[in-house]
């Protein structure tokens, strides 16, 4: 029998990715649900050539106008409700993929998880759910793929500190004064990774290595001091873990995110692919430490989680509100960080000074509203300085 996926953003990089998996493998992967956001078009396309699958779109005005089987934010979580998937491909980007990991979670699907977001902003509450219904949260970002079956293979007490690695993304080797010049043009031209535009500029600000660090920490329950991050501009090991006994052991692949797809959607059995097989005779790998004074948004994810729940979901909505207005050319690269600095610094003296600091928000209304608290303020402080 087939193995039931839904892809939730399925035009988008991660989901363009998983529909490559489910073509290679279309006599074991059978999808039952597609949906974008506001790409009616690839839509379109996409339900002609499964036509077996429903459909959705997110955008409820542009949904209405074609014939998806369900539009619109509350369309889209019924339609994943209705889907009956065995696992849910979430590929949706930002925070906007919290509710539908949600969704997918009490809908009974397992969740192969792209979208970073739903354990940055929800870590306890989504991992709580999954216990409860009986399914399982399979990392898909390569770096916690990576993590997800060293750990499992070792097993977690003989780990003693997991290693991130990082590209350093186009402007490792630029200076501060170089640094302030750069335009969302050279900021979307990643030097091994195609990706969408927001985690593009993500990875050359290495608040993309933050979030990643953040999601570790609520994945795989380590303290911020036993996880490290360091830059690998081959993307080619996507983890490592150090054992207690100093031994390290790591996953390299190619850096193709289908092969990191293609495992969620058959764990926990291992299954043949054509996809990030290395040719060893052409291979040379380098590493380094990463600076954090040139790059603060990595230093600013550690405060973050070393901060409280409350501080993590202020650091996302923050650099997802300054990644917006850089892109659209209304802030320059390097009040990136100073925007999300100054929003988690007024989170921290808010949340520092009530009773309850150190807890997390105990539902996901309560998550989305610190969300909006966040955003709002960012985007005060962006037109404060115009």
């Amino acid at each position: 029998m087939k193995k039931k996926v839904a892809v939730l953003g399925a035009t988008g990089s991660i989901g363009k990715n998983a529909m490559a998996v489910l073509r290679d493998q279309k006599d074991r992967l059978q999808p039952v649900l597609l949906t974008a956001r506001s790409d009616a078009k690839g839509l379109l396309e996409l339900k002609k050539e499964f036509p077996g699958a429903l459909t959705a779109l997110a955008n409820e005005a542009e949904g209405a106008q074609f014939d998806f089987d369900f539009y619109g934010g509350d369309g889209l979580l019924s339609a994943i409700a209705a889907a009956k998937a065995d696992i849910a491909v979430n590929g949706i980007s930002g925070a906007a993929g919290l509710e539908p990991s949600v969704a997918a979670i009490n809908a009974g699907s397992d969740v192969a998880l792209a979208n970073k977001e739903t354990i940055v902003m929800a870590a306890e509450i989504i991992l709580a759910l999954a216990a409860d219904k009986r399914v399982r949260v399979i990392p898909v970002d390569s770096e916690h793929s990576a993590l997800f079956k060293l750990i499992e293979t070792h097993g977690k007490n003989n780990v003693s500190e997991i290693i991130l690695t990082a590209s350093g993304g186009p402007f490792r080797e630029y200076s501060q004064k170089m640094l302030s010049g750069v335009t969302p043009k050279e900021a979307l031209a990643h030097p091994t990774w195609n990706m969408g535009k927001k985690i593009t500029v993500d990875s050359a600000t290495l608040a993309n290595k933050g979030l990643e660090v953040i999601e570790a920490a609520g994945l795989f329950g380590f303290p911020p001091e036993k996880i490290k991050v360091v830059i690998h501009p081959q993307s080619i090991v996507h983890s490592m873990i150090r054992l207690k006994d100093g031994a390290v052991y790591a996953q390299m692949s190619k850096p193709d995110m289908k092969l990191p797809i293609h495992e969620a959607l058959f764990w926990p059995e291992t299954v043949c692919s054509p996809f990030g097989a290395l040719d060893f005779a052409s291979l040379s790998l380098a590493f380094e430490k990463p600076d954090m004074e040139k790059f603060p948004m990595l230093a600013l994810a550690y405060k973050a989680l070393s901060g409280g729940r409350h501080l993590s979901i202020a650091y996302n909505a923050a650099n997802e509100t300054a990644v917006k207005a850089f892109l659209k050319g209304e802030i320059e690269f390097l009040e990136i960080p100073r925007i999300v600095g100054y929003v988690v610094e007024m989170n921290t003296l808010a949340y520092s000074s009530i009773e309850d600091s150190g807890e997390s928000p105990g539902s996901v209304e309560a998550i989305l509203d610190a969300d909006r608290a966040a955003r709002k303020m960012a985007e005060e402080f962006i037109w404060s300085k115009k």
